[in-house]
């Protein structure tokens, strides 16, 4: 029985917590419920009042555009009237102008027609002029025009050359001395050897039996001699001899001071001779840099970059018409300061161009073109500036010469390679040299005999006195001159002289 209670108890109780919970919930549920509407409603009044305020900044922001368009479209009425008037001005001004051009045509019309019956009286009165004149004269209009411009053109020909011949001789009045005295006194001050040096292809071998040593068997000697050097080697029926043939000085040179050891050593292998060939090499290029140092110190140019003097070097063993490069490059470098320094010339800037100014022989046969201009690139390429590099490249006149500097190289140039003795020549060359300089004289009419003399430095024409005067004597030795220049190379100059003799011959009887 008591346990009954207990339990009718619990259920009690339970029903009782149970409406107690939900009657809570629900209260709470009402209280949120309540809290929430007036959360809403606060938010809707927020919102409400939010939209008005929106409207109304729409309202005045949409009236503010239509202010702006309404201001921007006055102005645009007001530039279009303005155009308008300044069109109505223009197109005014033009009817003016126009109606000013009307009236100035029908005048010029008005005239034309007068000036064209003018012309046409006048026309007929120059006829008529015309008709007396060939019937006084007795000549044709054609005839007398040609007679008058042939006439014309024989007095401006000769007015021409009278004039031309004033200005030569006054021009040479006033420049032969200085230059005279110039050029004297820097050859003068310059006095350098007349002997030449020649490249040495031949080797002297001490008896016939090293020819034999030389070739080896079965010739593996001279092929790796030949392959090591880059020479030939040409061993034939002179005595006691070989000779060395390249188009490289440096090699020859190589391969000749190679043989030499060989030939004094007398061990002659292939190991040997790629051993040997390599010490020579090595010698040479000590050589080359020291004889470029020294051409250097020589000719006064410090400074110069380590290839320019290694390629200076290389000129040592270079000839030109049997002189030495090098001796010539420092020779004109010397000139060219002395020059420069006679006529205020950059002293510096001429000695320098005058040591590099056949730079470009080191290599022109390794590189396609003329000394000149290949020496110019390697000047600038090495950082010499651009009135050197010009005076380089236009020592020969392949291009136009900007400096009196590049003058001043070209003219020590000229000195040290025609002065006697300076460089030789071949006789074919000299001969044939001789041969084109006659005929070219003889290509022009009028000329009787010519004769080339001073071994080709001078030709002397004899004319014909009946059909050239003296006037015309001094316009062929022009021409001669400029064909010469134009066909011809040749060192130093040469002088045309016009020869014209008259004879007046009678017998008293």
């Amino acid at each position: 029985m008591p346990e009954l209670i207990i339990v009718i108890v619990a259920i009690v109780a339970l029903v009782l917590g149970t409406l107690i919970g939900y009657v809570a919930r629900r209260v709470i549920a009402t209280s949120a419920i309540k809290h929430a509407e007036a959360y809403a409603a606060r938010i809707a009044a927020e919102a409400r009042a939010k939209q008005k305020e929106l409207v109304l900044e729409g309202k005045d922001e949409a009236l503010r555009l239509q202010r702006a368009a309404e201001e921007e479209a006055r102005e645009k009425r007001s530039d279009l009237q303005r155009q308008e008037r300044m069109l109505l001005d223009r197109a005014e001004a033009l009817d003016r102008k126009l109606e000013t051009i009307e009236r100035r045509e029908a005048s010029f019309e008005e005239r034309g027609r007068e000036l064209e019956t003018q012309r046409q009286h006048l026309a007929d009165l120059q006829q008529r002029q015309l008709v007396e004149l060939e019937r006084v004269s007795g000549l044709s209009v054609p005839e007398a025009r040609q007679a008058l411009i042939g006439q014309i053109v024989d007095e401006a020909r000769a007015e021409a050359s009278q004039q031309v011949r004033e200005i030569e001789r006054h021009a040479l009045e006033a420049g032969e001395e200085k230059a005279r005295r110039v050029l004297t006194t820097v050859m003068q001050r310059i006095a350098g050897e007349h002997t030449s040096e020649a490249t040495v292809s031949v080797v002297q071998l001490p008896n016939e039996e090293m020819k034999g040593r030389i070739i080896g068997r079965e010739g593996r000697n001279i092929r790796a001699l030949e392959q090591a050097t880059g020479v030939d080697l040409i061993i034939d029926d002179t005595p006691e001899a070989v000779v060395l043939s390249g188009f490289d000085p440096v090699r020859r040179e190589v391969a000749r001071l190679t043989l030499t050891k060989l030939i004094s050593d007398g061990r002659i292998h292939p190991g040997r001779i790629e051993e040997t060939v390599a010490k020579c090499r090595a010698e040479i290029e000590v050589v080359m840099r020291q004889a470029g140092e020294q051409a250097a110190y020589d000719a006064g140019v410090p400074g110069l970059h380590p290839e320019l003097i290694k390629l200076l070097g290389r000129l040592k063993y270079r000839t030109s018409y049997g002189q030495n490069v090098l001796n010539h490059c420092i020779e004109t470098a010397r000139l060219s300061g002395l020059l420069a320094a006679e006529i205020g010339a950059n002293v510096n800037e001429s000695k320098k161009g005058g040591l590099l100014h056949d730079i470009g022989k080191a290599v022109d046969h390794e590189v396609e073109g003329p000394h000149a201009a290949i020496g110019g690139d390697i000047a600038a390429r090495y950082g010499i500036n651009a009135v050197v590099c010009n005076a380089i490249a236009a020592h020969h006149q392949e291009v136009d010469q900007e400096s009196v500097e590049a003058t001043v190289v070209q003219i020590a140039d000229a000195i040290s390679a025609s002065r006697p003795g300076a460089r030789g020549e071949s006789l074919d060359n000299y001969v044939k040299r001789l041969d084109d300089l006659q005929q070219i004289a003889l290509s022009f009419p009028g000329v009787e005999r010519c004769y080339a003399i001073q071994a080709g430095r001078e030709i002397r024409i004899l004319v014909r006195p009946e059909d050239i005067d003296d006037l015309a004597s001094s316009r062929l030795a022009r021409d001669v001159v400029k064909r010469i220049e134009d066909q011809l190379q040749y060192p130093g100059q040469i002088k045309v002289t016009v020869i014209r003799e008259t004879r007046a011959v009678d017998y008293a009887r």
